[in-house]
Order: structure tokens, then sequence, then C-alpha cells
């Protein structure tokens, strides 16, 4: 049986310390908040992220960080990606040894332009051996509903990424292994702004081929940006990749496919921020973050300039549609 340490109580955070213990695995959950974490405890029910959800007893939660992370084998990272940094300083000191650290956050740093198993490497002076990403079409709600879905353990230590599958693996949530550790991330972080795009799409009242285009174009781009910081092209036709992608700008569930639906019909930042119970969509950060990251490495991704333009330069939902079909045209290889 693995000892889990799951740090962040969120939706995804929570759904997957679910995941662990009806694996078999022994799960302890960190929750931020003293009141949230009496009324898990309590109620066996996250109502603040995962309403009528009931999780297994077997869950331990906890506020002390140390009692968490106290002889973990597995330590799931479940931190928003621009917060990731700060918390990692606190928890540092407490990280077993040879735990596995699993980052299941999707985003590039600010500043930094840094994937997250460069964030946790460079916090922790962990190996990158040590650290995996946990990624693919993975909406919460429908995994802790027990709807069936698959994910992606990317580890460059093969051995590591197999234990982590064995101590995740459910009747409902298959995971399959991956060494490809940049591809993963990169398909995870990209997606969030593809969504946007679809989002804002969608709020104009564009259909389905709209909606073929862009993921089809920005699967396309994401791939371009993953070749050229060294990830494996196959890795993007995979779960990480087109799978994570179709769902992420397909469904309701999607914060970022809804920030992007308010902006489409019109609405400002802080409305669509209103419509996503005032969280801003990791796709608005990182389309500033992957723009640039991408402008460094000469790679050419007009969805996510795009994007960035809608979200940081006052680009209207209109300007964007314009820009993007008055593009030069040129072979689709």
């Amino acid at each position: 049986m693995a000892q889990v340490a799951v740090m962040g109580a969120g939706s995804w955070g929570t759904t997957l310390a679910k995941v662990f213990a009806d694996a078999g695995s022994d799960v302890r959950l960190w929750v931020r908040r003293p009141e949230l974490a009496e009324a898990i405890a309590t109620s066996q029910i996250n109502a603040d992220y995962l309403p009528n959800i009931s999780l297994p007893e077997s869950i331990a939660t906890t506020t002390d960080a140390q009692e968490a992370l106290r002889g973990a084998d597995i330590v799931v990272f479940a931190v928003p990606s621009q917060a990731m940094r700060v918390n990692l300083a606190n928890w540092n000191a407490d990280l077993p040894a040879d735990a596995t650290l699993v980052s299941i956050s999707k985003g590039i740093e600010k500043e930094t332009f840094k994937r997250m198993s460069e964030v946790i490497a460079e916090c922790t002076g962990a190996s990158p051996e040590r650290i995996a990403v946990l990624s693919g079409p993975n909406l919460a709600r429908e995994i802790a509903e027990e709807q069936a879905a698959a994910t992606v353990i990317a580890c460059p230590d093969e051995q590591r990424a197999k234990a982590v599958q064995q101590a995740v693996a459910t009747s409902y949530l298959r995971p399959y292994t991956n060494t490809d550790v940049i591809g993963c991330e990169i398909g995870g972080a990209c997606k969030n702004v593809i969504a946007l795009a679809c989002g804002v799409a969608t709020g104009m009242g564009m259909g389905t081929n709209t909606m073929a285009t862009l993921i089809t174009r920005g699967l396309a781009e994401i791939t371009r940006l993953g070749e050229a910081l060294g990830a494996d092209s196959r890795t993007f036709a995979g779960l990480a990749g087109l799978g994570d992608l179709v769902a992420t700008c397909t469904s309701e569930l999607s914060r970022n496919r809804t920030f992007g639906f308010r902006l489409g019909q019109g609405g400002s930042l802080e409305e669509a921020a209103a419509a996503t119970n005032g969280q801003v969509a990791e796709g608005v950060i990182s389309s500033a973050s992957i723009y640039r990251l991408a402008s460094d490495h000469g790679v050419d991704m007009p969805l996510t300039q795009a994007v960035f333009g809608v979200c940081h330069k006052n680009l209207s939902a209109e300007d964007m549609v314009i820009a993007l079909m008055g593009r030069s045209k040129k072979s689709e290889v």
C-alpha cells in the first residue's frame, strides 16, 4: 500500500485523493483552510469544490503540512501553478528524501517561463528522475463521479511512473505511463489557452466547424512548441495532448472555456472571472508566458498570440477572429 500525500484540496486535488484512496492507497489530504479541513473530516464532502461527492472515510485531512508529508511515498502537488514556488518553499524541509514528487498543475510560471517539473526541481533539489507529472482529459467532476477516464503518468524513471500508476489505478480511471515529461507539461499548459479561444468563439455564436478548426490548429502549434523544447511529437497525439485538448475545449465544466465564452459574449475580464466563481482561468496567465516562451524559441503560435492579445492587450474578440482569418495563406503541413 502506497502512502500518498495530496497537497491541496481544490477540485482536482480532492478528486485525486479520492482516486488514490479508492485504489487502496493510504491518503492524507493537506487542506489550507482549517474550516474546510474540519468540514471534509466531518461530512466526507468538500462542499466548496466538489459538492454532493462522497469521499472515502479513509482519507485523513490535515492543515499540518509536516503531518501530511510524513512517510509519504508519493507527494502530489495540487496547488495552482503560479503558487507552486511559494508553497514548495514552505514544504521543502518536510519532503521525504526519496518520495516521488507528482505535479498535477498545468501552467507555465510567470517571469521564469519554467514548467512545473522545472520549478519543483529548482525548489526542492530533487533530481528529474524523482519528478512526475499527471496529465490527460481529466475533468475533475466527471472523475469524482466515477465516469470512465484515462490519464498519463510521465516520469523519466519508468519504474517510478509505474509505481504511481499502480497506486492510482481504479475501475474508473485507467493510468498510462510515459517518459516524455516535457510533452505532457506543454500539452497540459497550452490546451488552456486554446480552450479560451474556443470559448471566445462559442460565445460569439460560432459552431462546430470553428471548434474543429481551432482544436486542430491549436494542436499544431502546441506540437511545434513542444518539439522546439525537446518533446516527443507522439505525445501530442495521445491523452496528454489531443485528449486533454478536446476535453478542455469542448466541456462546459472547463473553467478556461467558460471564461472565454463570457469574453466572447462581450464581457470584461472581471465579468468573465465572475462567471468562473471569481477565479481567473489558468489560460489567461499562461497565455502571456507561453506566448513569450514561443517567441524566445522562434515558434509561430497564432492562436496563443490572439488569446494573449484579448487577455492582455485589449484586443476585442471580433478583432481576434479578423486577425486569425486574415493571416497569410500557406500549406497545412
